[in-house]
């Protein structure tokens, strides 16, 4: 009889796994879902892990849609002495939303690391600011740093854990969105979109989510303007070495005429580097041999611009020329003024990306939500884009479980605008604030040099404003 049992348990079990994994082929049908999510990256797959977590609609049918690999991601295992260079700064908030919904308890904690101190300075002036810990009190972490396919990895274990509790998200991966269309199919209504794939299964949705980035084809379906600029400036990034394993939890920036040059830390005596700069400089750093290319990180944070402009036209003898420079350069207090020196670079981990600033004029029209890259993009040098984007996500899920609770079309504009009030006019205020600060630092114009010293260094004298930047900067 067990046996029997068992059977009949394993057989259900296989078939739950069968309609809510990327196995399951529609030939063609329409399927219809409550939310379709077009998008497997963080701020998709916390939006598919808070709606199955939540009591209120979490026997929704909810269908995600990634044009990449989740399975290579499931697996996805690194030594310890191993970084991503996709690495984002995640806030206490964000940190709380993500616990509250189940999916920080699968996050691998040791490679994670906090930080709770931050200097900031002007290459210019040498003005700086400097947060550190008690500005918010004991115990307090401004943010957490994780590698992104950390989190995704402890999103699909949550995903997973709930399917076991709940009826499971249909995961479609390797899979492209061809066409998104309004039409009048069996089954499903008008105005509902439709979303067509390349492996041929069409997708109806009460609410679409495009959760796929800056070149977001939702908001291109959805007739939605974002508009913005182009920095002319390229992000480099990279995981480096330190010349050993700081006791000390800094983030450090150093503002350039060029750009920000930012180092994060992370387990282990390694850290994440983001260098903002000119295209051609990105592309020189990365063609650097890893000897050349740590010599000028080390250089990026001690010497004077006019020496920097000089060892970017280099394209041999770097490290050299760079060592002799810092033995003849006075650094006061070193060990507390500039981060640990970087003595190597992981293979493969050096990488550019374009900087710009976007914003949708909004995030919402009928049936559709943008969230993420999709509905804004911005500088890294706040290190706030991840975080918007679990800010979006939880405004999103809270406005549909009070539009459920009122009985409300949750596809219906009357559900999804207190969604948009809740984040527009914040992410527009921090978008605001990076793209101002960006601008104010790009340049050595000599009086604007000197206001903005007096500026930085007075608030440096303020412990008040200091610890309201603070909690700002860590959404606290």
């Amino acid at each position: 009889m067990f046996r029997g049992l068992n059977r009949v348990v394993r057989k259900e079990g296989a078939l739950r796994r069968l309609f809510s994994s990327s196995a399951r082929r529609l030939n063609g049908e329409v399927s219809c879902h409550d939310v379709v999510i077009i998008g497997g990256g963080p701020a998709g797959l916390t939006l598919a892990s808070a709606l199955k977590n939540s009591s209120l609609m979490g026997d929704m049918k909810v269908a995600l849609v990634e044009g990449g690999s989740l399975s290579q991601i499931r697996g996805w295992e690194l030594p310890d002495d191993r970084f991503e260079n996709r690495v984002s700064s995640i806030t206490p908030k964000s940190k709380k939303f993500l616990s509250n919904i189940g999916a920080w308890d699968h996050i691998a904690m040791e490679r994670v690391k906090d930080y709770d101190k931050m200097v900031v300075w002007d290459g210019c002036s040498d003005a700086r600011i400097q947060f550190d810990p008690f500005l918010l009190g004991e115990n307090e972490e401004i943010a957490f740093m994780t590698e992104n396919f950390n989190l995704q990895q402890a999103l699909l274990k949550r995903l997973d854990e709930l399917h076991e509790q709940k009826s499971g998200v249909a995961l479609f991966e390797n899979t492209r969105v061809t066409n998104i269309t309004r039409e009048d199919v069996s089954g499903v209504p008008g105005t509902w979109p439709v979303i067509e794939l390349d492996n041929g299964d069409k997708l109806g949705a009460r609410l679409l989510v495009g959760a796929d980035g800056a070149n977001s084809p939702v908001r291109k379906f959805s007739g939605i303007q974002s508009r913005g600029w182009s920095y002319n400036r390229n992000g480099l990034v990279a995981t480096v070495q330190l010349e050993w394993e700081d006791f000390r939890s800094v983030a450090w920036q150093r503002f350039l005429v060029t750009g920000p040059l930012a180092m994060l830390p992370l387990p282990n005596g390694y850290a994440s580097l983001v260098w903002s700069t000119t295209p051609e400089r990105a592309q020189h750093l990365k063609s650097l041999d890893p000897a050349d290319f740590c010599a000028m990180v080390n250089a990026g944070f001690r010497l004077s611009p006019v020496e920097l402009d000089y060892l970017h036209d280099l394209t041999e003898g770097v490290e050299e020329e760079v060592e002799w420079r810092l033995e003849n350069t006075r650094i006061e207090d070193e060990d507390n003024t500039v981060p640990l020196r970087v003595v190597d670079v992981q293979e493969n981990t050096r990488a550019g990306f374009p900087l710009k600033m976007s914003h949708a004029d909004t995030y919402v029209a009928e049936r559709i939500a943008l969230v993420g890259d999709a509905a804004h993009t911005t500088h890294p040098l706040a290190g706030q884009g991840m975080n918007m984007g679990q800010s979006d996500v939880a405004n999103l899920v809270n406005a549909l479980e009070t539009a459920t609770k009122r009985g409300l079309d949750i596809g219906s504009l009357l559900a999804l605008e207190p969604y948009w009030k809740d984040s527009y006019f914040n992410n527009h205020a921090k978008l605001g604030v990076v793209d101002k600060l960006h601008k104010i630092y790009s340049t050595d114009f000599e009086p604007l040099v000197q206001l903005r010293a007096y500026g930085l260094n007075m608030v440096n004298n303020l412990d008040w404003v200091k610890s309201q930047l603070m909690r700002q900067a860590s959404n606290h």
